[in-house]
């Protein structure tokens, strides 16, 4: 239990049926070649999943005297787990997820691809002992990582796949899944600040210097709320051209009821937040929002398939 802890596995679970999503309720339903089969692309999973995991561990080490003070409950490291037994977990598990990204990226025929897991591992080491500490820059890391794991989907499946005869529609699943990267790159980017609030007493006591720090919680939480809006618009926007106009009625209404609204909760209840409990209450809500915006795949390829 305690090495599930220092993984995170919950968040792990939810990366890893993101991917197994996008790829059998989204890509398999579309009736395209694609470059991966399905053990391989089970290897994809596992290879994002084991550096992710990682990079978790790697984070709790630095940050157990943070999270000592924010969340006491959650230090693992140095409580049933040694730092020498940490690292070597880290090491252990960066490598697995390297040396099969490795092989994939033989597989496809592309070997200058493995570059992208040696990048991935290295940012969340770099992110861990340093590039947190710089004001903005980590939250954007981590929102970036996060996309970045829907876009390597279709890096991998798609492009390989593609040929002059299928670029057309190739191109456009794959500027599908660029536009749910961007949702959840703002999404996670807003809630990464949120928890900054709320973690705001712990790492002032470290010398970290996060924007809470730099100019306040109130401001922060002005900054998030300005933030917020911005999807939120975009997602009215994107709503109305590609479901609304399609007549994709069952999506608008997915949309509207499981997206927006609970977006729209976010924006109103974070004007009045103050304390940590309510930080981590809309902390919590973003991070169902990033679910619900995912699982709308699901309806859109139903919606597809039946209206094609």
């Amino acid at each position: 239990m305690k090495f599930l802890k220092l993984i995170r596995y919950q968040n792990l679970l939810m990366l890893a049926f993101m991917q197994l999503l996008f790829r059998y309720a989204f890509l398999e339903q579309q009736d395209i070649p694609l470059a991966l089969a399905d053990w391989q692309y089970g290897l994809l999973v596992l290879s994002t999943v084991l550096i992710a995991a990682a990079g978790y561990v790697i984070n709790n080490i630095f940050d157990v005297a943070t999270d000592t003070i924010n969340k006491p409950n959650d230090v693992v490291v140095g409580k049933g787990i040694t730092e020498t037994a940490a690292y070597n977990i880290y090491i252990a598990l960066t490598i697995s997820g390297v040396a099969i990204g490795f092989y994939l990226s033989n597989v496809i025929m592309r070997p200058t691809f493995a570059t992208i897991f040696i990048l991935i591992a290295s940012l969340l080491y770099f992110y861990a002992t340093s590039l947190k500490q710089i004001m903005i820059l980590g939250n954007l890391i981590v929102a970036l990582l996060l996309a970045f794991s829907v876009v390597i989907i279709g890096v991998f499946d798609i492009f390989p796949a593609t040929n002059t005869d299928n670029q057309a529609q190739m191109a456009s699943l794959f500027s599908i899944l660029i536009d749910y990267a961007l949702f959840a790159f703002m999404i996670n980017f807003i809630r990464e600040i949120i928890k900054d609030i709320e973690d705001v007493n712990g790492d002032y006591n470290q010398g970290m210097n996060t924007l809470p720090i730099a100019i306040g919680s109130a401001r922060t939480a002005k900054i998030a709320l300005g933030l917020a809006v911005i999807p939120f618009i975009l997602s009215v926007l994107y709503i109305n051209k590609y479901f609304i106009e399609n007549s994709l009625f069952i999506v608008t209404f997915y949309a509207f009821a499981f997206v927006l609204a609970p977006l729209l909760y976010f924006i109103v209840k974070i004007v009045g937040a103050k304390s940590q409990k309510e930080f981590h209450h809309l902390s919590t809500v973003l991070k169902l929002i990033l679910l619900f915006g995912i699982l709308s795949i699901i309806v859109i390829a139903v919606n597809i398939k039946y209206n094609a």
